[in-house]
């Protein structure tokens, strides 16, 4: 089995769904661009059937992205995949993304048909797109939910029809991620042309769990992951790109890689975060505010002996210049003394205690104390610099 895992970006099409995070033709292609240069193996432009301007991006992008590979995405309707195809004409690797719901909620109360309705109206939608390109990807809407046997009949069928990639969507971001190695673990050992194709990853984080589903399903044998950069996407949003990369970085163990160039990805989030003018929670892995920030006196103290203490990756290493040592009334000596020193304090130590006990009021009452408030403070006590 391949140790490489093929990264699938969908910003531009999933996480451009979020309402107030649409973006125009210019900043689609900037993003696509940096996406690109990062590393991604295929970019999600668009649903190039929706309306004239997503069907102008997904244009513009294949003109202009030079590695990855340029995806559209459609419904299993013959003119949603003849547009796309139009779409997709001057990119270097195009390919077209095509599917159906294949649990048995939506093949009733979306489609009003049957399992083996889906099924023929699967193969001949990707018989119909292996006319325009020989990349075709099926999805299978809401796979987390579907009969797996079901699955497992509609993944060899489209495999068999020409599919290169079988995406298997937790649609609703329902799974478990035991469940989900179970799932795919089970697909990998009983269609038996599976070999024939790779299986994705694409999951949304209803209950939180989109980069652990994601990562589980790795462990029982998909190659690519469908994710967005800061983790947007419809509702809770989807798996986190940046995520999903420095997982498979820090953990060895697992024996796979991306062709990920992490120093960009805080970089990018910050482009994707003023673009589309969604903002990054604080707490956010990797790349949120606080992510190599450090305020508890112990972890400070930790932290500044060794920073493996409390750090398994670096800041570098993303894109973020340094860690950051946050003084509030919960630090302690040694970060203050080190904030200090920095700023070319010498301090006795029969001066230390007093000094801290002064400090720690005024961060009671300002609740962050930053460099100024340092200088300010120090200035009061008459300590010499």
């Amino acid at each position: 089995m391949s140790k490489q895992i093929f990264i699938f970006d969908t910003t531009l099409r999933d996480g451009e769904q979020v309402p107030g995070c649409q973006l125009n033709i210019d900043e689609k292609v900037m993003i696509a661009k940096r996406l690109d240069e990062l590393g991604v193996d295929i970019i999600e432009a668009g649903f190039p059937v929706s309306s004239p301007g997503d069907f102008k991006s997904v244009e513009a992008v294949s003109k202009v992205v030079q590695n990855a590979t340029v995806c559209g995405l459609t419904r299993a309707v013959k003119n949603d995949i003849e547009v796309a195809a139009e779409a997709l004409k001057h990119a270097k690797r195009p390919r077209i993304h095509t599917g159906i719901g294949s649990s048995d909620i939506h093949i009733k109360h979306k489609f009003n048909s049957n399992r083996d309705g889906i099924l023929e109206r699967a193969v001949d939608a990707v018989k119909y797109a292996k006319i325009f390109v020989e990349d075709v990807e099926f999805y299978a809407e809401d796979a987390g939910r579907a009969d797996l046997e079901f699955l497992a009949r509609l993944t060899e069928a489209v495999i068999k029809a020409g599919a290169t990639v079988v995406n298997l969507p937790d649609t609703t971001g329902y799974l478990l991620p035991t469940v989900m190695y179970e799932r795919i673990s089970y697909l990998m050992n009983n269609v038996p042309n599976v070999d024939k194709a790779i299986l994705s990853m694409h999951c949304h984080n209803d209950l939180g769990m989109a980069t652990a589903n994601t990562i589980a399903g790795v462990q029982a044998g998909a190659r690519q992951v469908e994710v967005t950069i800061n983790g947007i996407g419809e509702r809770a949003g989807n798996t986190s790109l940046e995520e999903v990369a420095m997982t498979l970085k820090v953990h060895k163990e697992l024996d796979c890689y991306t062709n990920i160039k992490s120093e960009m990805l805080y970089p990018l989030s910050k482009l994707v975060e003023d673009t589309m003018r969604m903002p990054v929670q604080s707490n956010k892995a990797i790349v949120g505010r606080n992510a190599f920030a450090h305020s508890s006196g112990i972890h400070q103290d930790g932290f500044l002996k060794n920073a493996e203490n409390y750090e398994i990756m670096t800041p570098q290493s993303v894109g973020v210049d340094k860690s950051d040592i946050v003084l509030t009334a919960r630090s302690g000596r040694h970060a203050l003394r080190h904030r200090l020193a920095i700023l070319g304090f010498n301090i006795a130590k029969n001066e230390a205690d007093g000094i801290y006990n002064e400090f720690l009021e005024l961060a009671d009452r300002i609740k962050e104390v930053n460099d100024k408030d340092l200088v300010d403070l120090m200035k009061e006590l008459v300590v010499e610099v």
